[in-house]
């Protein structure tokens, strides 16, 4: 009893350890944060900052910066993710063109760039120049004939294996994070998952520059999910610059939510959508905050985007149509139609796709990536570039799918016979027959359109970015475009039947085939992602038909119902469990009858739980326990006898705590105490100082009783966001 004053006058120098410790409160590699300390520490943080800035005019500053850094954060994840879309862009128009021909007047002008700066272009041949030269004009001065054809070919197909050649080494090489579309793992990320360099510098880095080789390869991929990526990758970077996100995973998520707005708003030139689609298919938290920085971030990007104008025709996006006819009650049924169709094909896709990766995961193929990759670039070219609606990028098949027959169309798809007699304005053509050139284009579309639905399949999860949005809305255009063909030569050769009297006479214009390639690929993109809401304020974005939203939410509301009635997940959700991420779906049900007390561990039969009690463990005990188990967290109880819930310690602090603790501090050694409460235990007079260790206590752990039902307990994990949760019985 002498001893204690002796102990407690040194208590105070035990007490260092109420200075925090370095890394305490970080977490490890592929560990799942806790939202409700993120959200508690920030909340000291802020009641910190805000007491402080009452002292001083300066700290008054420094306050206000902490308040506007978020939104300094989100201008600079804006300009970045903007100029990168932009760049992209323009380097893919160029490369797709590379592999047919060359501009003679410079070899980075694309082949548009090139007629355009020629004075000896004409408006009906206007993709004719003599400064673009294929490659057979360029090598033996032909452009016709089998010598000339196969040269071209040859060649076309040597391009493609070259971009997916590097494509793929660089991925291996510098980046094995930068394959595959990167929204599973972006999801996982944002429901609190840790996975370290998958946001990191060189990802960005290779990602940005395999993307533009990926898709000028001409493979059946498209850039949007890997744009997500990407602009996460920004809005990583640029968090990790301020304490306030990089010290705290819960406010970093936050900012890496309005990246992945971002992301979308640039892919497509859609800013709203792409906030709608942060909110409804990748965010798992979602304040109200923000929703505005996901909308100021994606207005930054649009507008950063619109400056450096890729496209050189003012618009953000590729596929901007404008129809002038309105569309009719009667065509909800083929609409209809085409939903069910993009929901059937939405399910084939995903259960082929996810077949093939996981054969991909479990046989040898999967140790042969870059082979993988060069067989399906090759078959790809081979079968592609016989058919012109597969030769080209395909962005630009999209665009001529939905575009309107106008006067001034040179494209096959609008080679109808005209009436002589015709004397109509312009813009509104009458509906005629079909010539030789549409039906051409009808059974090569046909054809491209199986092409598209096989290959797909199969280019999807390789090791390299792919995106599956663009795939996706041009098997939905194609379909679209058929069907609208169809629809409309039937009106015309029966304008007599009852469905067409009403509202098709003779002369008029009424069906329009690109709305229905439109509503396809609303179909085909809601088949295979599931998203809603915001599928269709991104198609009304990307096309800028405002009158068509009931079309557009008939057939994207359609082909959900029938791809959720033979299963409920999406692509990403597939993927997710596919690659085994711990993921709480929000939209997942849970069926079982169950109580926490049958889920709980350890079980009947099981060694008994591991716990740290509260003063009478030595650090040699404790570092026992940390040795023979992999848990990650200890409860500490008042004894072993009266197992009376104190706190919860975490592994990694306590491992971090101990090792600090032997470096800074005399007289730690295995045999000191370890305590948890206030004050020191009393001890014998020789013994070796104890170790205070209750700064990385968490005192107020969550909670519940054996007997809360085992669906509420899944909802608190969702809601909350919980790393763990322990059972109780009174106390």
């Amino acid at each position: 009893m002498v001893n204690t004053g002796e102990i407690n006058g040194s208590s105070n120098f035990m007490d260092f350890l109420d200075e925090p410790i370095p890394d305490v409160g970080t977490y490890e590699d592929f560990h799942t944060i806790d939202w409700l300390r993120e959200k508690s520490r920030d909340t000291d943080r802020h009641r910190k900052i805000t007491s402080k800035s009452k002292e001083s005019v300066w700290e008054f500053i420094k306050g206000l910066l902490d308040a506007w850094s978020g939104w300094i954060v989100m201008l600079l994840i804006g300009l970045l993710a903007g100029t990168l879309a932009g760049v992209i862009d323009l380097a893919v128009d160029w490369m797709t063109d590379l592999k047919e021909g060359i501009c003679l007047n410079g070899f980075w002008y694309s082949h548009e760039q090139c007629c355009w700066t020629s004075d000896e272009t004409t408006f009906d041949d206007r993709n004719k120049c003599p400064q673009w030269q294929k490659w057979s004009e360029l090598m033996i001065d032909k452009s016709e004939g089998a010598s000339a054809y196969i040269l071209n070919y040859f060649l076309y197909t040597m391009w493609a294996l070259t971009f997916a050649f590097l494509a793929v080494s660089l991925v291996r090489v510098f980046a094995p994070y930068a394959c595959g579309s990167g929204i599973p793992e972006i999801k996982t990320i944002l429901s609190g998952f840790i996975i370290r360099g998958y946001l990191g510098k060189w990802t960005l880095l290779i990602k940005t520059v395999t993307l533009v080789l990926v898709v000028s390869s001409g493979l059946s991929l498209g850039k949007e999910g890997p744009s997500v990526h990407v602009a996460c990758c920004c809005g990583n970077l640029f968090s990790s610059l301020l304490s306030k996100y990089s010290k705290n995973e819960g406010k970093r998520r936050e900012v890496l939510s309005a990246a992945a707005a971002v992301g979308v708003s640039v892919a497509f030139g859609a800013p709203i959508g792409g906030v709608l689609f942060s909110l409804e298919e990748v965010s798992y938290y979602f304040p109200l905050k923000t929703l505005w920085r996901s909308f100021f971030a994606a207005l930054v990007a649009a507008f950063t985007l619109r400056s450096i104008n890729p496209f050189g025709n003012s618009r953000l996006v590729l596929f901007y149509v404008e129809y002038h006819t309105p569309w009719y009650m009667a065509e909800l049924f083929p609409f209809i139609l085409l939903g069910v169709f993009g929901g059937l094909w939405g399910t084939l896709f995903i259960r082929c796709n996810i077949a093939w990766c996981r054969r991909r995961k479990t046989t040898s193929l999967g140790k042969y990536p870059v082979l993988e990759v060069i067989v399906v670039t090759a078959i790809t070219a081979i079968i592609a570039y016989p058919n012109p609606y597969t030769r080209r990028s395909t962005s630009e098949l999209i665009s001529e799918l939905f575009n309107d027959c106008g006067a001034l169309e040179s494209s096959q798809l609008c080679d109808y016979i005209n009436d002589i007699n015709m004397t109509r304005p312009v813009d509104d053509i009458p509906d005629r027959p079909a010539g030789p050139g549409v039906y051409t284009a009808m059974w090569q579309l046909a054809l491209a359109l199986v092409f598209k639905i096989i290959i797909t399949i199969f280019t999807f999860g390789m090791k390299i970015p792919s995106g599956l949005f663009i795939p996706s809305i041009a098997v939905g255009a194609i379909a679209g475009r058929i069907v609208g063909v169809g629809v409309e030569q039937l009106a015309y050769h029966h304008h007599d039947w009852i469905i067409f009297r009403n509202w098709c006479r003779p002369g008029a214009d009424c069906v329009t085939p690109g709305l229905y390639a439109m509503v396809g690929a609303a179909a085909c993109l809601g088949g295979v992602t599931r998203m809603t809401v915001s599928l269709v304020v991104i198609m009304f974005e990307l096309t800028g038909g405002l009158e068509y939203i009931v079309p557009l939410m008939a057939a994207a509301v359609t082909s959900k119902w029938v791809a959720d009635a033979f299963g409920k997940e999406g692509i990403y959700e597939a993927h997710i469990h596919l690659n085994g991420y711990p993921f709480l779906d929000v939209k997942d049900e849970f069926t079982h009858r169950t109580l926490a007390t049958d889920v709980m561990r350890p079980r009947r039969g099981e060694p008994p739980l591991s716990v740290l009690t509260q003063d009478n463990m030595t650090v040699e005990d404790v570092e026992t326990l940390i040795k023979d188990t992999d848990y990650n967290g200890f409860p500490v109880v008042v004894s072993r006898d009266s197992e009376r819930l104190i706190g919860f310690a975490q592994r990694r602090e306590l491992i971090i705590a101990i090792k600090n603790a032997r470096q800074r501090q005399d007289g730690v050694v295995s045999n000191s105490i370890v305590y948890f409460t206030e004050d020191p235990p009393e001890l014998p007079a020789n013994s070796p100082h104890p170790l205070k260790l209750r700064r990385i206590l968490n005192l107020s752990p969550f909670t519940v009783t054996d007997h809360t039902p085992m669906e509420t307990v899944v909802d608190i994990f969702r809601k909350l966001g919980l790393r763990q949760c322990l059972v109780t019985r009174s106390g």
